[in-house]
């Protein structure tokens, strides 16, 4: 049994799901563009950057959620597949993801980005597991904060290892483990799998991959 994990935005797609995600409110109208367009660039520049401070981001991102009763997320979100998403899925992407379902790897995307964004991406993707940070709600509506530890640099190894021990499984259970990412942000979880690939990889984890003689792909 072998374990292939991957992260999503600039990975798997070509694009960013959780800024997209901010643009498109901002393009449809509910969130102010003058308030908030700056704010979703800074976020994401300093994400790219490897100094993103998470807690604050997910004030920002998660907050719209609360404002908003969940039957019209879900509505904007539908929209948001069809005119953001989408077109950010690469053929290659996709034939990397069935290559490891048809061997019969057990396939998890595994991202910083909520799982109200993500979910129907993965699903997209025909991804059955998916481990991303999970905005809090109560009684089905989202409370505009985050539950539990976000899925983020060093949290992506413990919500790996508490998904892990839900299935009765460690990373040592599986005869091989596989995680492709972009992403500076991703060096921590990169380090612990047995086979590390970089994916359209930032100048940082290039330059990381190159030195430690791991694998460098292109899926745009």
């Amino acid at each position: 049994m072998k374990l292939a994990l991957f992260d999503l935005d600039n990975t798997l797609l070509n694009g960013d799901s959780d800024f997209e995600w901010s643009q498109f409110l901002i393009r449809i109208g509910i969130l102010d563009r003058e308030l908030f367009e700056v704010k979703n660039q800074t976020f994401y520049d300093q994400y790219k950057a490897g100094t993103l401070d998470i807690h604050a981001f997910l004030d920002f991102q998660l907050k719209p959620l609360s404002r908003h009763a969940r039957s019209t997320l879900d509505m904007w979100h539908e929209q948001f597949m069809r005119e953001s998403v989408m077109p950010m899925i690469t053929q290659p992407a996709r034939e990397l993801v069935q290559q490891h379902r048809d061997a019969g790897d057990v396939c998890v995307i595994i991202t910083a980005t909520n799982s109200f964004v993500t979910g129907p991406i993965a699903r997209q993707f025909g991804i059955e597991h998916l481990i991303a940070t999970d905005p809090e709600h109560q009684d089905g509506e989202f409370t505009g904060r985050v539950a539990g530890v976000p899925c983020f640099r060093e949290g992506k190894i413990t919500r790996l290892n508490n998904w892990l021990a839900e299935h009765d499984w460690t990373l040592a259970s599986f005869e091989d483990s596989t995680f492709y990412s972009d992403s500076l942000n991703d060096l921590p979880l990169m380090n612990c799998v047995q086979h590390p690939v970089a994916a359209n990889p930032d100048a940082t984890l290039r330059a990381h991959a190159e030195q430690h003689g791991w694998p460098v792909i292109a899926l745009r």
